[in-house]
């Protein structure tokens, strides 16, 4: 058998078994020694073939299509630093749980360590940052090696898909001659499926659950950002039959598309209540149940800390369950279904008046925000008018820093259909733009992507993923020139080096961008162009909002706001 066919079976039975195994997505970056898979990829009608020429962007792309689909997701690179610019993407992956497959290409194991070129130490490459990592062999025509293929290929699915999702690594390498001849048809594949177990919690765990709900005279629930997929039905019948007040972060999507019969349990405003020592101290809990991931809300967290409940709950999918406050009495390792609403709670012992409350420090607090926004002028406002005017039926990726803690305190409960992701899993600023625009690939709904400028400038080069394939993407990059959310933290209050560290203003505005990429470019100076200039009709795919804000102005009217929803708090319990 020829070198060529031997290597033509080994990628071709790859791609078989990928295919087998529910991908239906590919992010290629060019590179020589990846060149047998990327043809095998490119030649096959069952995969949507995605490029973007830098690693680093591309693994952010790939993350975003597979936040959107819930789906695996296959990123294939070139040997050498190629490789290591992914490790960005994975780590968030990794901590945000989103299943990615790493192909790398490598140099055959007689060029390792001997100074080939393009040549590093890539098995495990990506350390404790991947769910598995698996070194492939060389294509021969051994009789083991294609069955081997196979089922490590399924394996590698099956452990990015089971819970909890994350990334994980094959490094394949690759003998020249590189070149393969390209099939019509994938060859059939030996290994059929993989079943993966839902997790839930045993029957005694349901039960023990079922009555500490049951005897809580004070406990509200905190719902975070769910693993991806989650029904939403399931949350919404548990919030019917637990009556509890239900702190929901926005990157829960249980803001939106709000069942008329769930709205009075929904409390939005947490963060900004939980500044009033006061009503802490009026609703400190007896109980507490958290489903998802810690919300972006420190406030919230330190309450938590504080008040010690005698039964802080976590149900989280990944047995390493997230607790920073280390104060969590009890964990249960599943995943949402519906064993949720199958529990057995009797009449419930909450006092009416905790869930009142909350229930009137919610109200309270969204009538000062609603007149902020009204009438305020900073970022802020700007905000809260964009969620007024981007339409039903829309997603937003947001940045983190300042504008995730925006959309946290301005999206209120409403029956509106819009869904908030982002990248939450390190919290980090990087690949914001690449992953939303992965993100709009694999979505059907129109997306905007809501970003501060320096977010924009750190990941820029995203962009050129759009002169490869089209992308349906609406940009908002709120320019306030620099790191607005330093501003808020106690590095402003020293005036020394403060601009220079962390201010870090740049002067750099992006019409120029926008012109490089053929986008569609719309600068807003003042929030009374705001209404008129969102509303202009879309020319191209791409369109970028510019607007210009005050990081002075911005933390100023952000305090005043919180200020105000503390001097009211105070009013109505005096």
């Amino acid at each position: 058998m020829s070198e060529r066919k031997i290597l033509t079976d080994y990628v071709y039975k790859m791609v078989a078994s990928l295919v087998q195994a529910g991908v239906e997505n590919v992010v290629v970056s060019p590179g020589s020694r990846s060149t047998p898979l990327a043809y095998a990829f490119a030649s096959t009608k069952q995969l949507q073939l995605y490029r973007q020429v830098d690693e680093r962007s591309a693994a952010f792309f790939a993350l975003g299509i597979a936040k959107a689909t819930a789906k695996p997701v296959v990123l294939l690179c070139t040997s050498g630093t190629a490789a290591a610019n992914y490790f960005p993407a994975i780590v968030e992956a990794y901590y945000a749980r989103v299943p990615l497959i790493v192909i790398t290409a490598d140099r055959p194991h007689e060029l390792r360590q001997v100074g080939a070129p393009q040549a590093i130490d890539q098995p495990n490459l990506y350390g404790k940052h991947v769910k598995w990592s698996v070194d492939f062999p060389l294509a021969d025509d051994a009789a083991p090696t294609l069955p081997f293929i196979e089922r490590h290929i399924a394996r590698a699915v099956a452990i990015a898909m089971s819970a909890p999702f994350g990334p994980v690594h094959i490094n394949v390498p690759f003998r020249e001659p590189l070149l393969i001849d390209f099939r019509d048809e994938l060859p059939e594949v030996t290994f059929k499926h993989n079943r993966i177990a839902q997790l839930m919690p045993s029957t005694a765990t349901q039960q023990e659950l079922s009555e500490i709900l049951s005897a809580t005279k004070r406990g509200f629930v905190i719902i975070g950002e769910l693993e991806l997929g989650t029904d939403l039905t399931i949350m919404w019948e548990f919030v019917r039959q637990l009556k509890w007040p239900v702190i929901v972060e926005s990157l829960s999507n249980m803001r939106a598309s709000v069942p008329e019969d769930c709205l009075p349990y929904i409390i939005t405003t947490y963060d900004a209540i939980m500044k009033s020592e006061d009503f802490k101290a009026l609703v400190e809990p007896d109980t507490v149940l958290r489903l998802g991931a810690q919300p972006v809300s420190k406030f919230i967290m330190q309450f938590i800390t504080k008040s010690q409940p005698d039964a802080y709950i976590i149900v989280d999918e990944d047995p390493m369950f997230r607790d920073s406050t280390s104060v969590s009495t009890h964990f249960i390792h599943a995943s949402i279904g519906e064993w949720l609403t199958q529990l057995e709670i009797s009449e419930s012992a909450l006092e009416a008046e905790y869930l009142a409350e909350w229930q009137d420090a919610n109200d309270i607090a969204l009538e000062y925000i609603e007149h902020y926004s009204d009438a305020a002028i900073d970022e802020g406002a700007m905000v809260s008018r964009l969620l007024n005017m981007i339409p039903n039926g829309s997603d937003i990726f947001v940045s983190s820093s300042m504008p995730v803690r925006d959309i946290d305190t301005f999206l209120m409960a409403t029956s509106k259909d819009i869904r908030i992701v982002a990248n939450r899993g390190t919290n980090g600023i990087d690949g914001v733009v690449s992953t939303a625009m992965g993100f709009s690939q694999g979505n059907n709904r129109e997306t905007y992507l809501l970003i501060g400028d320096l977010a924009f400038l750190h990941d820029v080069n995203g962009l050129i993923a759009s002169r490869y394939q089209e992308c349906n993407l609406t940009i908002i990059v709120m320019n306030n020139d620099g790191g607005g959310i330093f501003s808020y933290l106690p590095q402003s209050t020293v005036e020394a080096h403060y601009e220079d560290l962390f201010g870090t203003p740049t002067a750099l505005e992006f019409r120029d961008i926008a012109n490089m990429y053929a986008m569609d470019y719309i600068r807003v100076e003042d929030i009374s162009e705001l209404s008129e200039k969102f509303t202009t009709i879309k020319k191209r795919p791409l369109r970028l909002f510019e607007i210009f804000t005050d990081r002075e102005e911005n933390v100023y009217a952000h305090r005043a706001l919180w200020n105000r929803i503390n001097a009211g708090l105070k009013a109505w319990q005096s």
